[in-house]
């Protein structure tokens, strides 16, 4: 007979069913539990989210300091020269240039020649009209001494006159007196002197006024023979003109015209370089304008030297938004210095003492320059902070940051995303 396999339903306990208001805390339970490690899981993902290490050799890291800022913006320009004429015809003419561009000449070399028929022709008719005129002078004099020599022979013919009316009188009067002559022949030869020395007298005052309007006359002929002379000169000074001569030792720069050319008046010819004073010509963005001014120090780099300059001149005129300027060396004038040479030039607009300062990079792209990141502990932390005024090499600090502490000035674009940076010394 074989024997049965017993189950196990002797073993199985009876239990009695959970009020619901058990099952629904259980079930609240395990969804609290299940939120809070996902919330720690999120916390954690995101604190590991917000930190990074680098290596502070991948930094550029500056010191805050305290001192001098000196403003300052750097520009462009080139040499030109300080004394730079240019040559004009000075009548209607044909031009016969005696020198090309870039001819070196110096001062008082003729340069070019104007042929002007017209004017020559002009000068010869002047000379002429001066000519007759001194002929007239001295044919005047002659006339002068004539008219002199015929007054003053009247003035002695009245003269002698007068004598003899006096001498006959007194034999007359003489033989009045003895009784020899009657009283009518007294009384005429009385009146004869007296008509004789009215016309002496009037003869000597005739004399006087022809002497007086023959010096008059001359005079007025000399006048003339002057005027003539200034128009004269004043040809002659304006054919002299016509042998163009350079003013300046130095370079021929530009011929305007083609040799051989007939010009108009005040047409211009050339122009002239005096390459022994040069100036420097800079191009200054029109937003410095109102923080320049005449004297303000420039320093110029030239051929790889610092050289000391002051500016001379500004522009009253803005052309493209830049305003032209220019400088003037300081002391001697370096050597082989050529024109239009590019150059370099720094201007000092601004000393500001006593500050805070920052060397200046690329954090000051970053938040327009309101963010740095500060070293603090071996992490790099980042600060509000406020900034002024800069330099081509710093920047002032306003408020944000003290003396001594360590910026990083560079390499801090990548820490963007992040509120902390772990800075590992490789």
């Amino acid at each position: 007979m074989m024997n049965s396999i017993r189950d196990t339903s002797a073993q199985d306990t009876v239990l009695s069913a959970q009020p619901w208001w058990q099952q629904k805390r259980m079930w609240l339970a395990a969804t609290a539990l299940i939120a809070a490690l996902a919330g720690a899981g999120f916390v954690v993902q995101k604190w590991s989210a917000r930190t990074i290490a680098v290596s502070r050799d991948s930094l550029g890291i500056a010191t805050v300091t305290r001192g001098t800022l000196v403003r300052d913006i750097v520009v462009n320009g080139k040499l030109v020269a300080a004394n730079s004429p240019a040559l004009y015809s000075t009548t209607s003419a044909t031009v016969r240039f005696k020198v090309k561009a870039g001819d070196a000449v110096r001062a008082g070399d003729v340069v070019a020649e104007l042929d002007s028929p017209d004017l020559m022709s002009e000068l010869r008719r002047e000379e002429a009209s001066l000519q007759q005129l001194e002929a007239d002078i001295e044919k005047q004099k002659i006339l002068a001494r004539k008219q002199k020599l015929l007054a003053q022979r009247d003035a002695d013919t009245a003269e002698i006159e007068r004598l003899t009316a006096e001498r006959a009188y007194q034999r007359i009067e003489q033989a009045g007196v003895a009784g020899v002559v009657q009283k009518n022949e007294f009384q005429r030869a009385r009146d004869a002197m007296d008509s004789a020395a009215i016309r002496a007298r009037h003869a000597r005052q005739a004399t006087e006024l022809e002497n007086e309007e023959v010096v008059q006359t001359l005079r007025s002929k000399q006048a003339q023979l002057q005027q003539q002379q200034l128009v004269r000169d004043n040809l002659q000074r304006r054919v002299d003109a016509l042998r163009l001569r350079a003013p300046v030792s130095g370079v021929v720069g530009t011929l305007a015209v083609a040799d051989r050319t007939v010009v108009a008046a005040n047409t211009a010819l050339m122009t002239l370089v005096d390459l022994s004073e040069l100036e420097t010509e800079l191009e200054i963005p029109e937003s410095y304008v109102s923080e320049l001014s005449v004297g303000m120090p420039v320093e110029l780099t030239v051929n790889g030297s610092k050289v000391s300059a002051s500016l001379s001149a500004l522009s009253p005129e803005v052309v493209r938004n830049q305003v032209v300027a220019r400088a003037r060396f300081s002391g001697s004038m370096p050597a082989g210095l050529r024109q239009s040479q590019r150059i370099s030039a720094r201007l000092l607009l601004e000393s500001r003492p006593n500050v805070l300062m920052l060397s200046r990079g690329s954090f000051l792209e970053l938040d327009g320059g309101q963010t740095a990141w500060v070293l603090q502990d071996g992490q790099a932390v980042r600060k509000p902070v406020r900034t002024g005024a800069t330099s081509l090499s710093a920047v002032e600090i306003v408020s944000g940051l003290r003396e001594g502490e360590q910026v990083v000035i560079s390499g801090a674009e990548r820490f963007a995303d992040y509120t902390r940076v772990q800075v590992n010394q490789h």
